[in-house]
C-alpha cells in the first residue's frame, strides 16, 4: 500500500483536480475493500492530510426486490444488476465537484438499503470500489486501479468469505444467509463453488476481467493476500 500511495500523491501533485478521482476495480472478494480502506488511511495521514472519502459501488445495485421482479437476482453482479444511470451521474457530480450523493449497501442483509444515501461533499480524494467500476465511464478516473489475483486463490478467498457470513447468520436473524443455519459447513462450501461457478466466475471472465484494460495500475496478489507487485499500463 506504501508504494501505492506514493504514486498517487505524485500524481495527485501534477495535477490540480479536485476532488482526485480514484478508480478501483477487481473479482469478487479479491480485497478491493480492503486496499481501498488501507489506501484511504494512509492518504489521510500523507502530506496534506487529504480529505478522504470512500465509495463502494454495491449501492449502485438494484434492490433485490427489483432484481427478483426482472428475474435477474440470478445475475446479481452482472451489469445488468446495477442502475447504470445513477452511477455514471454520480461520478460526473464528483468530477464536477458537486455535492453527490451514493446508495448504501447493507452486507448483512444482502440488499440497498432504503433511504440511506452516502454523501460526498467538500473532499479532496474520492476511491470508488467495485467489480463493475472500471466498466462504467473508466475515463473520469484520474487513477484506475485493478486489484489483481489467480482466480484458483480468489475462489479460496470467496469461499472462506461465505463461510464466515454464514457462521455469523447463524444468530442474526436479520441476515440474509440465516436461512442457510440448518446447513452443515461442508453443504455450505459446496454451494459456494456452485455459485462461483454460476454466477462469480463467468462475470468475472466476461465482464470484470476485461475491464482491466482501462487500469492505469494494477496490483497483483499472492494467494496469501500479500501485494506481490504493483505496476502501471497505459490506458
Amino acid at each position: 500500500m506504501d508504494e501505492l500511495a506514493r504514486l498517487i500523491v505524485e500524481r495527485m501533485a501534477a495535477t490540480d483536480r479536485r476532488p482526485f478521482l480514484i478508480g478501483i476495480a477487481g473479482s469478487v472478494a479479491v480485497g478491493k475493500s480492503t486496499i481501498a480502506e488501507a489506501l484511504r488511511a494512509r492518504l489521510a495521514d500523507g502530506p496534506g492530510r487529504p480529505v478522504v472519502a470512500v465509495v463502494p459501488t454495491d449501492g449502485f445495485l438494484l434492490p433485490n426486490a427489483v432484481l427478483e421482479t426482472r428475474g435477474i437476482a440470478h445475475r446479481k453482479g452482472f451489469p445488468e444488476s446495477y442502475d447504470t444511470a445513477a452511477l455514471t451521474g454520480f461520478l460526473a457530480a464528483v468530477r464536477h465537484g458537486a455535492r453527490a450523493t451514493a446508495p448504501v449497501y447493507d452486507h448483512v442483509t444482502y440488499d440497498v438499503v432504503a433511504g440511506e444515501e452516502q454523501v460526498v461533499v467538500d473532499v479532496d480524494v474520492v476511491i470508488v470500489e467495485g467489480i463493475n467500476t472500471l466498466q462504467v465511464d473508466a475515463d473520469r478516473y484520474d487513477l484506475a486501479v485493478y486489484v489483481d489475483a489467480d482466480e484458483g486463490a480468489v475462489v479460496g478467498w470467496f469461499v472462506e468469505r461465505l463461510v464466515g457470513l454464514w457462521t455469523a447468520s447463524r444468530h442474526d436473524p436479520d441476515s440474509f444467509f440465516h436461512p442457510l443455519a440448518g446447513l452443515s459447513e461442508d453443504e455450505v462450501r459446496a454451494m459456494a463453488h456452485a455459485v462461483w461457478d454460476a454466477v462469480n466466475g463467468p462475470n468475472l471472465r466476461q465482464h470484470i476481467l476485461p475491464s482491466r484494460d482501462h487500469a492505469d495500475l494494477i496490483i497483483d496478489k499472492a494467494a496469501d493476500h500479500s501485494v506481490l507487485r504493483v505496476r502501471s499500463q497505459p490506458r
